[in-house]
């Protein structure tokens, strides 16, 4: 276990874990904006459904006060492993352990994120994550 949370696992250890486990959940913690313009990842390989819950709320950048609640109402299992996602891997780390916090044992952290770290000339999209890592993705 890591600290306050279940552990990081990499994009395609989550999507592995998606694949073999059918009570596995992804929830995507980005906001609305990034979720609309830099795209969500695509389980419908996997017949499952991604959650969306912010974990900060966009423009303000306040921290979801309604997280839990939210998570509670989308995976009302907390026997269930839970997967967060965020950009590059930290906002998901906070969410995981607020999981944690609430009962959901199973939580883990995608190191990473969807658009992986940034790069030399400090852009996001060519070191590693959900994206670079070759995994199913929409643009909608």
């Amino acid at each position: 276990m890591s600290d306050g949370y279940a552990g990081d696992i990499t994009p395609k250890e989550a999507w592995e874990m998606l694949r073999k486990d059918p009570k596995a959940v992804l929830v995507d913690v980005r906001t609305h904006a990034e979720w609309a313009y830099v795209g969500l990842p695509d389980l419908s390989d996997l017949g499952k459904e991604l959650k969306m819950i912010s974990w900060v709320l966009f423009p303000t950048g306040e921290i979801n006060t309604e997280f839990t609640d939210d998570l509670d109402d989308q995976v009302p299992d907390k026997d269930a492993t839970v997967l967060f996602l965020c950009r590059s891997g930290v906002r998901s780390i906070a969410a995981a352990k607020a999981a944690t916090q609430a009962g959901y044992a199973r939580s883990y952290n995608v190191l990473t994120g969807f658009e992986g770290d940034k790069d030399a000339g400090q852009h996001r999209g060519t070191v590693g994550g959900w994206k670079v890592d070759g995994l199913p993705w929409v643009q909608k």
